[in-house]
C-alpha cells in the first residue's frame, strides 16, 4: 500500500477525532469559565433550535468528508471505476465548507465582543484533515483539469 492511501485512510481515524476534539472554547464574560465547543457538540446545540441547519451541517462536517475517503480509496484500489473522478472533485468542494462554517461562526462569535472565544487543538486538527484530504485527492488522482473533465472510460 503506498503512502497516500495510508495517509488517506488515516483520515478515517482523524476526522473523527476532530469532530470530538474542543474546536474553540466560549464564555460569555472573562470572568466565567469557558466551554469547549466541538463539531458533534455544536450540531448537538443546533439540532435543539434548528433542525435543517443541523443536517446541513452534519452533511457538511460529517458525510462528505468521509464519503470524499472512501471514494478516493476505491478509486485508488480499482474497486470504482475512474468516471467518479468528477464526482470526487464535487465532493471535495462540499467537504471544504464546513471550514468556511467554522470560519463564520468564529467570526460572528468575535464580532459580537460580549464574550471570550480561544481556538481549540481541535481546529488546527479538523483544517488539516480537510487540507489532507484536499492535497491527497489532488495529487493522487489527476490533474485538477482532468477532475473536472467528462467522464473517462474504463
Amino acid at each position: 500500500m503506498t503512502v497516500p492511501r495510508l495517509l488517506n485512510l488515516s483520515l478515517l481515524i482523524l476526522f473523527p477525532i476532530s469532530w470530538i476534539a474542543p474546536l474553540m472554547r466560549a464564555g460569555l464574560l472573562p470572568l466565567f469559565g469557558l466551554s469547549d465547543i466541538s463539531v458533534l457538540s455544536g450540531i448537538g446545540g443546533l439540532w435543539h433550535k434548528d433542525i435543517f441547519l443541523a443536517l446541513v451541517v452534519v452533511f457538511f462536517a460529517l458525510i462528505a468528508p468521509i464519503a470524499k475517503v472512501l471514494a478516493l480509496e476505491g478509486l485508488k484500489s480499482g474497486r470504482l471505476p475512474a468516471r467518479i473522478k468528477p464526482w470526487l472533485f464535487h465532493l471535495g468542494r462540499l467537504a471544504m465548507a464546513d471550514v468556511f462554517l467554522i470560519a463564520i461562526y468564529i467570526t460572528l462569535a468575535k464580532g459580537m465582543g460580549v464574550g471570550r472565544l480561544e481556538v481549540g487543538w481541535g481546529l488546527y486538527l479538523f483544517t488539516f484533515c480537510v487540507l489532507l484530504s484536499l492535497a491527497l485527492s489532488i495529487f493522487t488522482t489527476a490533474k485538477a483539469e482532468d477532475l473536472r473533465s467528462a467522464p473517462l472510460k474504463d
